[in-house]
């Protein structure tokens, strides 16, 4: 099977894996400029030469993966006999240019947790963004179709949840989805933080509310066993600070603003840097 066949089938699949390619050759090199291998967790499928040089490739790719990079990265690596090598010489005596590029094929989640008049315009406004945005009620009222209708012409990817018990929708999220909290009901609040504050993969974590309400959490979640730690990857109130309004519209614009830098973490800004890795 070739390397773009593999491709589609982990895309299909949504595993994450980074694309590894030898973008330039000096000199001697195992394979030719465009060589090009993927790279999974505990897989990788085509090569760009093999020995030391693939296998520091391999090495870095998973790093990357290790890490959620989405920044490309290029690496230098000589093959030659003074150059280091973790896993074997290679002394072909060139040197080549290897691009690393993670493929992302799941889109970043968001859960709104109540679909209120905070909760559907902070919906509408993220519904613009490339995201998976879920959105989740106890009441079917608030997720009725014509009710969610304008949310349809973003590049949001809508899916809706209504359940009584709003436990199985925090517990099916992605590994590293944010989800913001604003039901109707203040024990309802209080069960969906827990449930997320026993997840140790999720992002952004933003509650609705006072100070009082803040603390009175704090002190029945300390009662279960929560800790410090734990509370401290809450974010409440929601909201860039300095947004006084408390207009829904106004609530969701600077809650997105400060969802925006958790969501999109990492996406590349500017050109793939060069790191020798090898001299």
């Amino acid at each position: 099977m070739r390397w773009f066949e593999h491709l589609r089938e982990l895309v299909a699949g949504r595993e994450p894996l980074v694309m590894v390619t030898l973008v330039a050759v000096r000199g001697h090199a195992p394979q030719e400029a465009g060589a090009k291998m993927l790279v999974t967790a505990g897989a990788a499928y085509g090569t760009i030469g093999g020995g030391n040089l693939e296998a520091t490739a391999i090495g870095l790719a998973r790093q990357m993966l290790a890490e959620r990079a989405l920044a490309p990265q290029m690496h230098t690596i000589r093959l030659t006999e003074q150059a280091p090598a973790a896993y074997g010489v290679q002394c072909c005596g060139g040197e080549v240019i290897v691009l690393l590029e993670p493929v992302v094929s799941q889109k970043p989640t968001v859960a709104i947790f109540g679909l209120g008049h905070v909760g559907l315009a902070l919906a509408k406004v993220l519904s613009i963004c490339p995201i998976a945005l879920w959105l989740a009620d106890s009441r079917a009222q608030m997720l009725a179709p014509e009710r969610l209708a304008p949310l349809r012409h973003g590049q949001a990817e809508i899916k809706t949840f209504h359940a009584p018990i709003l436990d199985g929708v925090v517990n099916d999220l992605p590994g590293g989805a944010h989800l913001v909290i604003l039901t109707h009901d203040h024990a309802e609040d209080l069960f969906v933080l827990e449930r997320a504050l026993r997840r140790a993969d999720l992002g952004y974590i933003g509650l609705i509310g006072s100070a009082s309400k803040w603390a009175r959490f704090r002190q029945k979640l300390a009662g279960q066993g929560f800790s410090e730690a734990d509370f401290r990857r809450v974010t409440t109130p929601i909201g860039l600070p300095g947004a006084k309004s408390k207009a829904p519209e106004a609530i969701a614009i600077a809650t997105a603003a400060q969802l925006l830098p958790h969501i999109f973490q990492g996406t590349p800004q500017t050109k793939p840097g060069r790191e020798k890795v090898a001299e």
